[in-house]
């Protein structure tokens, strides 16, 4: 098709209307355009030569035009698309390197192939600019909660329709054995966009445990507003949660405003998460009282920490072993996550032996080294010396 008036205006229309329905700028549409006409003028004239189109934006006039470019006589390499400072002079008055000289060509006729490229060509920037478009929307809503539309199923993945573009939940961000059938509801958290070869790439999570802090600030005004703030968020996604929470308000009690009237702020988001069951605790700046309240529903008798080791012994009563240690391991597991701590926990009866078996070492190692009599060995450990060391580098004063 050759570039006649009676379809200049047909070029502009088309643009639109892409542009349109692409959600896109018009002018990218049209530089789409140019490139292509600019493609199928090459293949006529010549692939060495440097043939630009411009096309009006009022008219839709598609100019063609030949460029070449003055260059030092020793880098010439492309007869067609450079000339030296000599050749210049025929065309332009002082040429200098650098400076161009543009000559309009006559338009071409484009034949079945070239228009074929050309579609091609169009078709590729309409889908780059598309892809920017989506990554631009969505690059500042990771962090957030999305609605969606479930597409279809692949290999586990589902695929699920955002609005303005198709976003991704892996097998292992959804929660235990959640299935879902195409056109079914979804609600997400953005974890994560990238940019990759293939386009813009939003991935989906359902495990995250910040999910579950975005659905609490959606059913708990406090939280939305910055008076109970979400200090901590631990998850066994489907099974159970601990979610620790401090109030900026004295007169607001943190757990009772999340829980909910009859429990019902904290029931929609348990009905969101297939019936997690969630536990919340008040924050606490004390590490040891802040564990204690993480332990819940078990009660805690003795809390030893270890701040150098970031480790923590929990000492609790006989019968209540199982019930802080949970099933497989759960809660103490969450509480653990909670807290950033690595917890040891152990019965009353556990520490009193453990206790008593490191009194006799202790008191048998100043015997054998220090050659005292039994009543003054337990006496150093009593007073709570441990090492040589400690004896050693010990006030003589104080010792006595």
């Amino acid at each position: 098709m050759a570039i006649t008036s009676a379809n200049q205006l047909e070029l502009l229309q088309t643009a639109e209307a892409v542009a349109r329905e692409k959600m896109i700028d018009p002018v990218l549409v049209i530089e789409a355009m140019e490139e292509s006409l600019a493609r199928a003028a090459k293949s006529r004239y010549g692939a060495e030569m440097d043939i630009r189109v411009a096309i009006d934006r009022k008219t839709g006039k598609a100019t063609f035009t030949r460029v070449r470019t003055v260059v030092v006589e020793d880098e010439l390499e492309n007869y067609q698309a450079e000339m030296t400072v000599d050749q210049a002079k025929l065309y332009l008055d002082d040429p200098k390197v650098g400076d161009t000289f543009v000559e309009e060509v006559p338009p071409v006729e484009m034949g079945r192939i070239a228009a074929q490229s050309a579609k091609q060509v169009i078709l590729q920037k309409v889908r780059e600019a598309e892809r920017d478009r989506q990554f631009e929307q969505f690059k500042d809503r990771a962090g957030t909660i999305i609605n969606g539309v479930v597409k279809r199923e692949e290999y586990g993945n589902v695929i699920v329709d955002v609005g303005s573009g198709e976003a991704i939940l892996r097998r292992n961000e959804k929660i235990g054995r959640e299935s879902y059938r195409p056109n079914d509801r979804i609600r997400c958290f953005i974890k994560d966009v990238r940019r990759e070869a293939r386009g813009p790439q939003i991935f989906l999570s359902r495990t995250a445990p910040e999910f579950m802090a975005e659905l609490f600030k959606m059913e708990v005004p406090e939280i939305y507003e910055g008076i109970i703030e979400i200090k901590a968020v631990a998850r066994d996604p489907g099974s159970r949660a601990k979610i620790a929470v401090i109030s900026y308000d004295g007169s607001i009690d943190p757990v009772g405003a999340c829980v909910g009237m009859r429990g019902s702020r904290v029931q929609a988001v348990v009905n969101e998460l297939q019936g997690e069951k969630i536990d919340i605790i008040p924050w606490n700046e004390d590490v040891p009282t802040f564990l204690v309240n993480a332990l819940q529903p078990a009660e805690v008798s003795k809390v030893v920490l270890d701040e150098e080791a970031e480790r923590i012994e929990v000492v609790v009563p006989d019968e209540q072993l199982s019930l802080a240690i949970g099933r497989r391991g759960q809660n103490v597991r969450l509480a653990s996550q909670l807290t950033g701590l690595e917890i040891e926990i152990m019965t009353e009866a556990d520490e009193s032996e453990r206790r008593q078996r490191e009194f006799e070492l202790r008191t048998k190692l100043f015997m054998d080294k220090l050659d005292l009599d039994e009543f003054f060995a337990q006496l150093l450990v009593s007073e709570g010396f441990t090492t040589l060391e400690e004896v050693a580098y010990v006030e003589v004063d104080e010792l006595l």
